[in-house]
């Protein structure tokens, strides 16, 4: 499965509303924040379970971060979303098989 990055620059006060809201976006495999000189603060791997009292010492981090730092660069990797021509063949290939199976 391909993966998608996209980073963002976001001031210190930003910061963790911008988390927040690209987790609420779904689909994110890593968050990496890095200061302006490209330096990594804070990596954090998620996964689709991921929920918030796991995540609270991520946000009491990203606080602290946010502190100390003016500005930050937001580097978010995505697992690349399935087609839909994919997901037609992927329900196809089931249906087929339902089919076939043959009640004893």
């Amino acid at each position: 499965m391909a993966e998608i990055k996209k980073e963002f620059q976001v001031k210190g006060e930003d910061l963790i509303k911008k988390v927040k809201k690209l987790l609420h976006e779904g689909n994110i495999r890593r968050i990496i924040v890095k200061n302006e000189k490209g330096e990594v603060y804070l990596e954090v791997p998620l996964n689709i379970g991921v929920v918030g009292t796991i995540l609270a010492p991520v946000w009491a981090a990203l606080g602290a971060l946010a502190a100390i730092a003016v500005s930050f660069r937001i580097e978010v990797i995505k697992k690349e979303p399935v087609k839909k021509t994919q997901k037609a063949k992927k329900a196809t290939k089931s249906t087929k098989r339902k089919k076939t199976t043959k009640k004893k």
